[in-house]
């Protein structure tokens, strides 16, 4: 289970910020992770498949925005969510 109170305290730009996509991209992170697991184990559960690759394609371009808009906030948060690129 992942504490989301956490994860948008670590990744918030600034006091009460919920939406920039450093945070959005925090909780995502956390719930592909989670479900991955899942999947792993529940092999036939493709409605969660599903689901997951939706995640995935969300952070996606969500990453993708982030890049275009600040190269540094990009690097940044890939580096300490441990993403690949």
């Amino acid at each position: 289970m992942i504490n989301k109170k956490e994860t948008i305290e670590k990744f918030a730009t600034h006091s009460g910020d919920t939406g920039s996509p450093e945070v959005q991209v925090a909780i995502l992170t956390a719930r592909i992770s989670l479900l991955g697991e899942h999947t792993d184990t529940h092999v036939k559960d493709f409605h969660s498949k599903r689901g997951l690759l939706a995640m995935v394609s969300r952070r996606r371009k969500l990453l993708d925005y982030l890049k275009k808009v600040s190269q540094n906030r990009y690097l940044k948060l890939i580096k300490e969510l441990g993403l690949r690129k």
